[in-house]
């Protein structure tokens, strides 16, 4: 006897739950997978190279490797090489010094007190320097304070005596914080744009002056911006090359030294556990300003 087949009907498939769980499980994956895959090349890879590198005491290229050790991390701590990183450090801390008293009113003025309507077009003329190289702006400022540039002429027409600022210390910090300017001022916008009006007005309302009122009220919740810019303008400004090397004095600096250990001396291993120790640094800096920022975020 002949069955119908309109009467049969297909199998179910199996398990469609599972299926379905799997297909949610790698679909982060799936789409991850290209920015993922170009960090490990990119990043994880030469990092790991970079490690073992470090690792190797005296390792020069073109010289055979020796066993693994921490004699170029130790090579660290001699006085010559303490020196580069505390000049370092200096200049960093005192770039990032300069961008947060100069950039701060410049983000209020725009935040707070200019028409919103000319907001976003001083935000691009501000930003409009970082539209050009880092080195022409090192030269642009070279000719400023050379001897006869631009400023001692300023200077010389209004009766005040010239300045010798090229290649000192000076020269460097300005011309790092010439560099690094729009980037504070962008991040203290984004961070005072969001700042409670209700609470200064408030504050007046009670008798507060304006000084205090800045100091209990605003600065408090703009602190995460603060911590933001300053630590972006510190990092940047550590390992800048181009401003030293061109507006500086003849010192080394922690950026000229690894230049010099990788591409001069050929000592890479010992140019490794600089680039490493710098790497790290930088890395625990973020990963406090994550955790701590984000805590002070929410409290204010």
């Amino acid at each position: 006897m002949a069955i119908s087949s309109s009467t049969v009907e297909p199998p179910a498939p199996a398990h469609p739950g599972w299926q379905r769980h799997l297909t949610k499980l790698l679909q982060p994956f799936l789409l991850l997978a290209p920015s993922g895959l170009w960090l490990v090349m990119l990043l994880v890879v030469p990092t790991v190279l970079i490690l073992e590198l470090s690792l190797i005491p005296g390792f020069r290229l073109g010289q055979p490797a020796g066993g693994y050790g921490l004699g170029n991390y130790l090579q660290i701590f001699q006085i010559v090489y303490l020196q580069v990183v505390l000049r370092s450090l200096y200049f960093a801390t005192g770039a990032t010094i300069a961008c947060l008293l100069l950039g701060f009113p410049v983000a209020y003025w725009i935040a707070i007190k200019a028409p919103k309507r000319w907001r976003n077009l001083l935000l691009v003329g501000f930003i409009l320097p970082l539209w050009t190289s880092s080195l022409l702006r090192a030269y642009a400022w070279i000719t400023i304070l050379r001897p006869s540039g631009l400023l001692n002429s300023l200077l010389g027409a209004i009766g005040l005596p010239g300045q010798d600022w090229l290649y000192r210390s000076p020269a460097v910090l300005i011309g790092m914080a010439y560099s690094f300017l729009p980037y504070m001022v962008l991040i203290l916008y984004a961070s005072l744009e969001k700042l409670d009006r209700r609470l200064l007005e408030a504050a007046a309302d009670l008798g507060a002056t304006p000084q205090q009122a800045f100091w209990k009220i605003t600065v408090p919740q703009t602190l995460p911006g603060i911590a933001a810019g300053g630590l972006l303008v510190f990092i940047a400004s550590l390992g800048d090359f181009v401003v030293p090397d061109l507006l500086g004095p003849p010192s080394m600096t922690l950026s000229r030294l690894i230049y010099d250990q990788f591409l001069r001396f050929r000592n890479w291993g010992f140019g490794s556990s600089l680039s490493l120790i710098l790497i790290f640094a930088v890395s625990v800096a973020i990963a406090l300003l994550i955790k701590y920022g984000d805590r002070n975020a929410a409290q204010s």
